[in-house]
């Protein structure tokens, strides 16, 4: 009996505790599930704060929240799962029957020739070539699959074929706002082509290539806006104005996007996001933007190459929207000191609403073009607002990994202010500052003696100092796809020189030389030395210690230290006075500051001045690239990147002498020796 009384005891229990688990379930009501699946679609993640408030307006218990949402991402998963079975099915069905349709053919083929079946027709659409076919289908079927699975966090899924058009009525696709002339711009003056990446011929995509490129786009684009339109906690305001990403935050609200760039050993993530207004208008911004080439002119001292490899989808026609671009680029500090990071990236545009565009850009590991710097770049970007009287607000984010840089740039590139956002919209704001300039009538320039008689005369000045501030940054960086070819590396004074052939008269080489300094001076004062005519004997060795006369100026912008500036030397000589020397000058607020000159004939100059083009006239650009050097201590000092270029008539590349080497790299050591002592800094700093 006591046997079976304990038998009953154990079946109750077992009742009771059936009981409680039915107890524990609770059905949502309708209105809870709308308003749960509402959320859902806006957040799959959301922080505690929303679970919290949930809680409250749906009379839930925050446990209860955050279960609901782990069950429904891991139902979505699911559904996702199925579905890319489904995808992966479909494919192997469309290539089955491909090769059945194949083999159909060959059976019915008919000899264009004699009209005859062809002979032995099996010898060569035979079994098994379709079967190497299949493998070969099979093996880039399974490739694309891997890299959905690394940038988008899951297995390939049914993608879209093509990017679908946005509904936009046909009015708002002509833009009534302001246009500013850009024909300095590259693709309207073949004398400003900015040096591009080398050619690839023959870059074939194939439409699951295409599909995967698409999905992973629209996926980056959806992450950048989560990153512009949220604030605290996901980024830290530091130094009272810069937003610095939360890493922690980030990689709860981004779980897969945090490796899908595959973190590798020595690499440190930069993330930062900065903001402001320029003054051009929002589509002709994105339209700079959305071409590899005018990009690359809107930041001469940031990209040192650019190419468009291919383009995806164009897009809406006269505003880019949804248009995708497969590129490569090269973003560089002015320095022979630091590498250039090498991006293969997809660039996708598209119009959140009218007056707004937002720009991605996420990397690709396209096999062909594997960088060599091991830079990554997650979702970055940038979005266009705008605004009235032809102002846009531009808001940008930077954020990758990469590797460390040379010690003397350490602080500056861990700031910021060497690839980070702010340097991005200050060179923007000062970029769009300079081609507004550019329309103003040349009334208030002072002029040459009379010979700058109208705005064609202060144009043409302007394309030919671009192209020197082109040119000098494309000579001083460490771009590895450009036309120059390193002659000497690094020596014991940090000196690099490189050569290229000129291409304008007389033929001969090109040598360039370049080295960083560091001065405990600010860069503001340091720019206001070097850029003042009346100091200038002080430190240019070729001026031989003559004064110096400004006896033209053009406007450059707002700041008044931003100009393009004639110098006449006065010099006992007169072989001498028909060389005048034409100088560009410029500061943004980030205190990253340019000071560049070439020599320029008299009769090359009045070319210039009088509207003609100036694709001909030959120039040497040398200079100073000045910046901030990051440090905190005492206001900090600054980081000088001096270059200096002399052409070696008449030799080719192997029979470059010492002799050669020996003056350029007196040209720079007497340089920086001189502006060390006029500042009374120390020749060791």
């Amino acid at each position: 009996m006591e046997f079976l009384g304990d038998s009953q005891n154990h079946d109750s229990s077992e009742t009771e505790k059936k009981n409680k688990k039915k107890k524990r379930f609770h059905r949502h009501t309708p209105h809870q599930i709308q308003r749960l699946e509402s959320t859902f679609n806006e957040c799959q993640h959301p922080d505690e704060k929303q679970r919290n408030q949930l809680s409250r307006e749906l009379g839930l218990a925050p446990r209860q929240i955050k279960f609901w949402f782990q069950n429904r991402r891991t139902q979505k998963k699911a559904q996702h799962e199925r579905a890319d079975n489904c995808a992966l099915k479909e494919e192997n069905d469309k290539i089955r029957c491909e090769n059945i349709a194949i083999r159909e053919a060959i059976k019915h083929a008919i000899c264009p020739n004699c009209g005859d079946s062809p002979v032995n027709e099996d010898s060569y659409f035979d079994e098994q070539k379709l079967r190497i076919e299949n493998a070969q289908l099979r093996d880039e079927l399974e490739r694309v699959s891997s890299i959905a699975a690394k940038f988008i966090g899951r297995p390939i899924s049914h993608l879209p074929p093509l990017l679908n058009p946005m509904h936009v009525s046909p009015l708002e696709l002509f833009h009534s706002g302001p246009s500013l002339d850009f024909d300095l711009l590259p693709g309207s003056c073949s004398s400003m082509a900015v040096p591009s990446l080398p050619s690839q011929p023959n870059l074939v995509l194939s439409e699951m290539d295409k599909s995967l490129m698409t999905n992973i786009a629209v996926t980056a684009m959806e992450e950048l806006l989560r990153l512009l339109q949220t604030n605290e906690p996901l980024w830290i305001k530091t130094d009272g104005c810069r937003d610095v990403l939360n890493l922690e935050s980030y990689e709860n609200i981004f779980p897969r996007s945090s490796t899908s760039g595959g973190k590798k050993n020595n690499l440190r993530m930069e993330a930062s996001r900065s903001s402001g207004v320029v003054f051009t208008n929002a589509i002709t911004l994105v339209d700079m933007l959305m071409d590899s080439v005018k990009s690359a002119e809107l930041f001469p001292s940031i990209v040192a190459s650019s190419k468009t490899l291919a383009v995806i989808s164009s897009g809406l026609r006269g505003n880019h929207g949804d248009a995708l671009h497969l590129m490569i680029e090269e973003v560089q500090v002015l320095s022979p000191l630091v590498a250039t990071r090498e991006f293969c990236v997809l660039r996708y545009c598209q119009q959140i609403e009218h007056g707004t565009w937002a720009i991605v850009n996420v990397s690709y590991e396209f096999p062909q073009f594997t960088s060599q710097s091991r830079s990554y770049r997650f979702p970055s970007g940038c979005l266009i607002q705008d605004m009235s009287n032809g102002y846009s607000k531009v808001t940008w984010v930077e954020h990758g990994e990469f590797e460390e840089h040379h010690e003397m740039f350490k602080d500056l590139v861990h700031k910021g202010l060497a690839f980070g956002a702010e340097r991005w919209i200050a060179t923007l704001q000062r970029m769009c500052e300079r081609f507004t300039n550019l329309l103003e009538p040349a009334t208030s320039s002072l002029d040459l003696g009379g010979v700058i008689p109208s705005s064609e005369g202060k144009r043409s000045i302007m394309r030919l100092a671009h192209r020197m501030v082109n040119n000098f940054c494309l000579s001083v960086g460490t771009s590895n796809n450009t036309r120059s070819t390193v002659v000497s590396g690094l020596d014991e004074f940090g000196i690099r020189v490189t050569s290229h052939k000129s291409r304008h008269e007389p033929n001969g080489m090109v040598l360039c030389a370049a080295t960083s300094f560091w001065l405990p001076i600010s860069p503001q004062n340091v720019f206001n030395f070097l850029k003042d005519e009346r100091t200038r004997p002080q430190w240019d060795v070729l001026s031989n210690g003559n004064s110096v006369q400004e006896v033209a100026h053009i406007t450059n912008g707002s700041n008044p230290g931003n100009c393009i500036s004639v110098l006449r030397g006065f010099n006992a000589s007169s072989s001498q006075n028909n060389m005048l020397i034409l100088q560009e000058s410029c500061i943004d607020s980030t205190s990253a500051a340019l000071v560049i000159y070439t020599p320029v004939d008299l009769p090359a100059l009045n070319i210039a001045m009088s509207g003609q083009d100036t694709s001909y006239i030959p120039i040497l650009p040398s200079g100073f690239a000045i910046s901030p050097d990051g440090s905190s201590k005492g206001g900090g000092g600054s980081l000088i990147t001096v270059g200096f270029q002399i052409m070696v008539s008449g030799l080719q590349p192997a029979k470059l002498n010492m002799e050669s080497m020996e003056t350029v790299n007196n040209l720079i050591n007497t340089t920086v020796h001189q502006i060390k002592t006029t500042l009374n800094c120390p020749s060791t700093a």
